[in-house]
């Protein structure tokens, strides 16, 4: 089995220890130079929405990857859905990877999991058409696989998402991000190959205090970028 490498390389904080990234496409730019190595496999490299894809279109148009998105809605607990369950992973079919230590500390009504998975299923399919069309994801297996954030906080989503690729079979997969707390990055550290995060401060606060501008990233310019990116027309992926 290949040994795991965790490595957290840190990026120079600019004004005087303020906000290190001036956007997220300029976090890409950042991540891509720490990702070198692995542009000569043409890695695929999956974003997170919506977030991620701007972050991810300047790691895979640096290094010569293919880019695409990784679709996935958290499964909150009932009356609180920021505490995650589990997620549902795109894919054919969708996956739904659940958080067991979470699901021991809360009661669920007999049902929950199954009608909680359709109802984020609904708006996973809606983003999937928003920005793929009827383009297919680009296949997993046997590809080294690079999965991209704008940062992460708690690391929930990020490790159903690492699951859900894992199950697809890739030859090799990464986790970049350009921030993110420490303790959660080293507890992903067993769900990847590698890890690369430039910048893991503390206290961490949250994943928006290390951007100048965190505007939210809408649907259509994820729609722009992945249609750059794979040299189609936006309106072809409508």
């Amino acid at each position: 089995m290949r040994r795991r490498r965790l490595r957290r390389r840190r990026w120079s904080d600019v004004a005087n220890g303020s906000l290190p990234f001036e956007d997220r496409r300029a976090a890409g730019r950042a991540l891509a130079s720490a990702l070198t190595e692995f542009g000569d496999s043409r890695p695929l490299v999956l974003a997170l929405p919506r977030g991620g894809v701007p972050v991810g279109y300047e790691v895979a148009n640096a290094i010569g990857g293919d880019l695409d998105v990784l679709l996935v809605r958290k499964l909150g607990a009932p009356g609180h859905e920021e505490l995650g369950i589990g997620a549902i992973v795109d894919g054919d079919p969708p996956q739904v990877i659940l958080n067991q230590q979470v699901l021991a500390q809360v009661v669920l009504p007999s049902g929950y999991i199954h009608n909680e998975s359709k109802r984020q299923l609904v708006e996973l399919e809606r983003r999937r058409s928003a920005y793929l069309g009827a383009r297919a994801h680009v296949p997993v297996k046997g590809r080294t696989v690079i999965v991209v954030d704008d940062g992460i906080a708690t690391g929930g989503t990020m490790r159903a998402a690492l699951r859900g690729v894992r199950q697809k079979q890739p030859a090799r997969l990464v986790l970049a991000v350009p921030v993110a707390p420490r303790d959660s990055i080293e507890a992903l550290a067993g769900e990847c190959d590698d890890i690369v995060c430039l910048h893991t401060p503390q206290p961490f606060y949250a994943v928006g205090a290390h951007y100048r501008d965190f505007t939210q990233t809408t649907d259509e310019e994820v729609r722009e970028l992945l249609a750059i990116a794979t040299g189609l027309e936006p309106s072809a992926m409508i």
